[in-house]
C-alpha cells in the first residue's frame, strides 16, 4: 500500500501488513472493543471438545449510526483453548473487553431447516475496565 499524506493523514500499510509483517492474497482478522453481554456458557460437544461462549456488545460508529436507528451490534464469541477459557469464565456482564480473533461461519439444520449464522473464533481477550 502506497504511502499516503493527502487529508492530514499518513497511511503505511495495511492493518495486515501492521499486525502479521506480511500481505498476503487473503485474512480473516477481527479486533473487536465492546462489553459483555452475559455470563461465558460452557459446554462440551459430542466430540468431546469443550467450548465458551459468549456475546459482545459493540457501539456501531457514529456515521453508522445515522443510517440507522439499531446503534450496537451484538457478536457471539466462541473460546476453544483452555487456558482462554478459564479466563472468559471470569468475566462479568459490563466488563468492556477487547477481542481478536477470526470469522466463522457454522451451519446447522433444525426439524429440516438449514440455517447459518457468523461467530468470533476469539484468539485474544484482554479486560479494559470492570463493570460499574
Amino acid at each position: 500500500m502506497e504511502k499516503s499524506t493527502g487529508g492530514g493523514f499518513l497511511i503505511v500499510g495495511s492493518f495486515h501488513e501492521r499486525h502479521c509483517g506480511a500481505m498476503t492474497p487473503t485474512t480473516n482478522h477481527v479486533a473487536l472493543l465492546g462489553r459483555v453481554s452475559n455470563e461465558a456458557e460452557t459446554r462440551t460437544l459430542p466430540s468431546g471438545d469443550t467450548l465458551a461462549s459468549f456475546r459482545l456488545i459493540v457501539d456501531r460508529s457514529p456515521v453508522a449510526k445515522k443510517r440507522s436507528k439499531q446503534t450496537v451490534d451484538t457478536f457471539e464469541c466462541v473460546v476453544w483453548t483452555s487456558r482462554l477459557r478459564k479466563a472468559v469464565e471470569k468475566l462479568v456482564p459490563g466488563d468492556t473487553i477487547e477481542v481478536t480473533g477470526q470469522l466463522r461461519r457454522r451451519f446447522s439444520r433444525s426439524n429440516g431447516v438449514p440455517a447459518s449464522w457468523v461467530t468470533i473464533e476469539v484468539e485474544t481477550c484482554h479486560k479494559v475496565e470492570a463493570a460499574a
